[in-house]
């Protein structure tokens, strides 16, 4: 499936080659740089990975059979002892296994790709083992605790397997065991009546800052966009889930300045980001991704404060909240606002190097943006009610900034970017358009008109678009 693509040019290739419409050295030079050689190799190496996968499977399940057999047979000190030998073992010889083509590498032997694959497998094998070492070892000295502490204290130790070996696949699970473990702690911290106090609910209060401090690093230890692109985004959603700043209103035990703040922090973070605030790094692997989610986050910042429900009422959603609970999210907003302060700091002084006009507007219309995010939640929460004046605010910021996409798009003739910003432009009128109490004829001209309008700016922008590359290529064939 994988060689698909290669076993057909070689096919076509070869009919070129019998009839004449290529030469044997050209057919030659193709299979040169396609590789038709290692198409046979890459078969064999594919479906011995395949025996040796369904194989270790089997000898997996016998195993585990023998175990569950005997399990209550053997001594406390035999079980563990067995455990912790299956966990090393698999973890010894997958990290030989994984290591292997680099040590071929450097001996200037050929280096087999089928072996890094298994010891990969083999290392993913042993962090679930992991996972039922901690299990078990629970139950064999009476070791009370919940999932959340299950799958917290197995998402740091993948998390330590990952930093060790720098593998994009332990960190994606690690990444994925913490959220796991967050979510499940977070029903604990909606039962204010459990007089329970442990780590696990420490860890998920402090998820936030755990989740940035924690991955960040780990996705320049992999060179990963994936484990950063996954971090980012739990630390926003955590950070949002824990300070629960929607909708606005006066918490009779949280300053009125949380909500703001934890709804400018994530795009503040994102689109302050610079690779180059690390030591010893000198590319910009992130920042791309950073200021893209930081665009993302200032769309839902503002498609959320642009409907009427987020400004009305007095409603409050944890009433009974002590302060020592809510005090621990504030810490880690304390903690990661400095950080961002650090952030615009140094984008402030890279300023003094002249830039360019383009990048001075973008970065105070950002600047803008979050001011409006910081000042406007603040004043209707602690000076005066603004009610609808902040629905309208946010509904106006919500349009410049899709139709900044739209320009984008225009600009740099990117489809993303311009249907992205029509979209949010459709959205907008939609949502407004439902929250209001309006006609069935209204609503129908309403979708009549959001379609019409769709279609005539498609048609156009993809006319122009394919106008604009047709005539590029036409004056590059007269040049």
């Amino acid at each position: 499936m994988f060689d698909n693509f290669q076993k057909r040019l070689r096919r076509e290739a070869e009919i070129w080659r019998d009839e004449g419409i290529i030469s044997a050295s050209q057919y030659q030079q193709i299979a040169d740089r396609h590789q038709f050689k290692s198409i046979e190799a890459a078969a064999r190496d594919r479906f011995m990975m395949i025996a040796v996968a369904i194989g270790g499977v089997l000898l997996v399940l016998g195993t585990a059979t023998f175990i569950a057999a005997n399990w209550f047979a053997w001594a406390r000190e035999v079980r563990f002892i067995m455990m912790m030998s299956l966990f090393f073992s698999v973890s010894i010889i997958g990290f030989y296994t994984w290591q292997e083509p680099k040590v071929a590498k450097k001996e200037g032997k050929k280096p087999q790709r089928s072996n890094r694959y298994l010891g990969e497998a083999l290392l993913i094998l042993a962090a679930f083992i992991l996972g039922v070492n901690i299990l078990l070892t629970a139950q064999i000295f009476n070791i009370s605790g919940s999932a959340t502490q299950l799958f917290l204290a197995w998402g740091f130790g993948v998390s330590i397997m990952a930093y060790s070996l720098s593998l994009n696949s332990l960190g994606i699970m690690a990444i994925i065991l913490m959220q796991i473990g967050y979510w499940l702690g977070v029903n604990d911290l909606l039962n204010l009546s459990s007089p329970d106090w442990n780590w696990a609910r420490l860890a998920v209060r402090h998820m936030p800052l755990i989740s940035w401090l924690l991955f960040v690093p780990l996705a320049y230890a992999c060179r990963s966009r994936w484990i950063f692109f996954l971090a980012a985004l739990f630390f926003a959603s955590s950070l949002q889930f824990n300070l629960n700043p929607l909708p606005l209103q006066n918490f009779s035990n949280m300053a009125p300045w949380v909500a703001s703040f934890a709804l400018a922090l994530p795009p503040a973070l994102f689109w302050s980001y610079d690779d180059l605030l690390f030591p010893n790094i000198n590319y910009r692997l992130f920042q791309p991704i950073a200021r893209n989610l930081a665009l993302i986050a200032f769309g839902l910042a503002f498609y959320a404060l642009s409907f009427r429900g987020q400004w009305q009422g007095t409603f409050n959603v944890f009433p009974s909240r002590n302060t020592s609970l809510m005090s621990l999210p504030i810490i880690d907003l304390g903690i990661l606002s400095g950080l961002a302060v650090l952030q615009w700091l140094f984008i402030y002084r890279q300023s003094n190097n002249p830039p360019r006009r383009e990048v001075v507007f973008k970065t105070g219309l950002i600047a803008t943006f979050l001011g409006f995010i910081v000042v406007v939640p603040f004043w209707h929460q602690a000076i005066n009610r603004i009610g609808e004046l902040g629905s309208f605010t946010f509904s106006v910021l919500f349009v410049i900034l899709a139709w900044g996409f739209v320009q984008e798009g225009l600009k740099i003739s990117n489809r993303r970017s311009f249907w992205g910003g029509m979209l949010l432009l459709t959205l907008l009128v939609i949502s407004r358009m439902l929250e209001y109490d309006t006609d069935l004829l209204f609503k129908s001209m309403v979708f009549v008109m959001c379609g019409s309008i769709l279609i005539s700016a498609g048609v156009w922008f993809e006319r122009r678009l394919t106008g604009g590359s047709s005539g590029s290529s036409g004056n590059k064939s007269k040049e």
